[in-house]
């Protein structure tokens, strides 16, 4: 009886176990979103630099883990165009630029669903710059320059923090979030480049399979 016992006791633990795992597996959602930047900078340090948004693409995947009924934690990868259109005076002649940044983003966001088709998230995001390009226009002429950057001038390491909401439409999901960087672009502070740190709103629609 005894040995029965610790049988049907045995059978419901694995039992449990295994709806358990099911149930996490299928909260568990993978997805891939795409959508626009409007990006800006802050804390600008340059010659007579005013800045002015301009759009860029975001686009990548994220994993939804949850961790309880309300909490989860989402990271994301994204390949993400920032920058800005400025105007400007080198040496007493006007100059209109735009200037894009191309960056690897990874946020780590601690997410809060306080019902099943709306969600709060929040947290740190690592960012690797890829590459920049400027179109620089003076005096009627217009070149663009591209650059890899390979010198250690340039910060191409940068934490940032962002935050947004999501709204969840079955699979569909609507994304919504407003980031900003925590340390500006001149790495060593030799770059010859003006200071800035990025801002950006962002706006995405994804699919979660």
């Amino acid at each position: 009886m005894k040995k029965l016992l610790l049988m049907i006791l045995a059978v419901l633990f694995i039992s449990l176990n295994i709806n358990a795992q099911e149930d996490f597996r299928e909260q568990l959602k993978f997805g891939i979103k795409a959508g626009i930047n409007f990006s800006n900078v802050y804390d600008e340090v340059g010659d007579e630099f005013t800045a002015d948004g301009k759009l860029g693409f975001v686009g990548g995947a994220f994993l939804a883990i949850p961790i309880g009924k309300f909490l989860g934690v989402q990271p994301e990868i994204l390949f993400s165009q920032k920058g800005f259109k400025a105007d400007g005076t080198i040496l007493g002649v006007p100059y209109t630029t735009k200037h894009t940044s191309t960056f690897i983003d990874i946020p780590l966001l601690i997410t809060l669903k306080p019902t099943q088709g709306f969600t709060i998230l929040a947290g740190p995001q690592y960012s690797y710059l890829m590459k920049e390009k400027d179109s620089f226009e003076m005096n009627g002429v217009t070149t663009d320059d591209e650059n890899v950057y390979q010198n250690d001038n340039i910060r191409k390491n940068i934490l940032c923090f962002i935050g947004g909401i999501d709204i969840n439409l079955k699979n569909l999901v609507l994304g919504a979030r407003v980031g900003w960087d925590l340390q500006h672009n001149n790495g060593d502070g030799t770059s010859s480049s003006p200071r800035y740190k990025n801002a950006w709103y962002q706006a995405t629609l994804g699919i979660r399979f």
